[in-house]
């Protein structure tokens, strides 16, 4: 923002040195340079920098550019008109009694620039100045909004994939796979039916995974399917020591969510707290529509730990995709007791 200041300032002086540096060379062009010219030179710069400075504070302080081009450019020109008609109006009077007593010299008659022809001419000069000033700062601060718009909108993109990226690497654990690797080579000889829906529902589990980036949204009953396929392959693996509970609202199964919401919550559960926990426990899932507002628990056995909740992979991907979403939603954990709830809402 200095940085932004700073390079303003530095050409606002530029630009209106270089109109008084120009209305001096007309002047030297047409003549010679009176003390007139040095006055009507300086004296219009100056007034007319001040004037520029006046117009840039209240388009900021009042967010002209947040109106529209139509609107901003109606009152950009009515600055343009009153700011150029101030600065004549302070520099008329001055300069018509500093020649009426020969303090300046503006010609062989110091009186005949005042007449009301010339002060209209006068004026559409400065205004038409003043004008191009106004059109070159407008135009400089919608770039530079745009750049600004255009770095946000690719950090969000970046953000969003680095954060798909850390999720489709949390579904592609190698512990994950190895563990069902190992749980499909017992089954193979021991249940050989088991071991084939095993290897489906891995299937199922990693395809969805590998996919998951390509849609915004999938309905609940999509979501259901994935869950049930990875609930199965880990069923697998902790048997008896995983007790899975569902109270699934029928009108909830048409709702939409963000891909692999529900199973990042599913998951997150079982890592942080059926694994943890001697002897398993209950894994519960609860959805509900509410209205225009899809409400989604999952709980489980455990205590929230912070570290796991700054740095887990998944539950991030999962503020980050419930951030950008339109309308944003709400994810939020809760210790009851002895117990873990995940609170998911997602506005349809």
């Amino acid at each position: 923002m200095l940085r932004n200041t700073t390079r303003s300032a530095l050409i606002d002086a530029a630009f209106w040195t270089g109109y008084c540096a120009f209305n001096l060379s007309m002047s030297a062009a047409f003549g010679r340079i009176t003390s007139g010219a040095w006055v009507i030179a300086v004296a219009l710069a100056v007034e007319l920098w001040i004037a520029g400075r006046v117009m840039r504070a209240i388009a900021q302080r009042r967010h002209w550019f947040e109106l529209g081009p139509l609107r901003l450019a109606a009152r950009l020109f009515a600055c343009v008109v009153i700011g150029s008609g101030l600065a004549q109006l302070a520099l008329v009077p001055s300069l018509w009694v500093a020649a009426k007593w020969n303090w300046v010299y503006l010609g062989p008659d110091n009186t005949a620039g005042f007449a009301w022809p010339m002060l209209l001419m006068y004026w559409a000069q400065t205004a038409v100045i003043l004008a191009l000033w106004a059109a070159l700062w407008s135009w400089t601060v919608a770039m530079r909004r745009y750049r600004e718009g255009e770095i946000a909108r690719l950090n969000a993109e970046s953000l969003r994939h680095a954060s798909e990226l850390d999720a489709l690497r949390a579904r592609l654990n190698p512990h994950f796979v190895f563990n069902a690797l190992n749980n499909l080579r017992a089954l193979i000889n021991e249940d050989t039916e088991r071991a084939r829906e095993l290897v489906t529902r891995l299937s199922s589990t990693l395809r969805h995974a590998l996919d998951h980036s390509q849609r915004e949204s999938v309905s609940v009953a999509e979501e259901l399917s994935v869950v049930d396929d990875y609930l199965a392959v880990e069923s697998v693996h902790y048997e008896d020591r995983l007790r899975v509970v569902r109270d699934v609202d029928p009108a909830a199964l048409d709702l939409r969510l963000p891909p692999m919401a529900l199973q990042l919550l599913v998951e997150n559960a079982i890592k942080h707290g059926i694994a943890r926990t001697p002897g398993g426990g209950e894994l519960s899932l609860r959805v509900r529509a509410d209205g225009a507002r899809l409400r989604i628990e999952v709980a489980n056995p455990g205590r929230i730990e912070a570290e796991s909740v700054r740095r887990g992979v998944g539950l991030a991907y999962l503020r980050t995709r419930l951030a950008h979403a339109s309308p944003p939603g709400a994810f939020e954990l809760r210790q009851h007791g002895a117990r873990v709830t995940a609170h998911m809402e997602i506005s349809q």
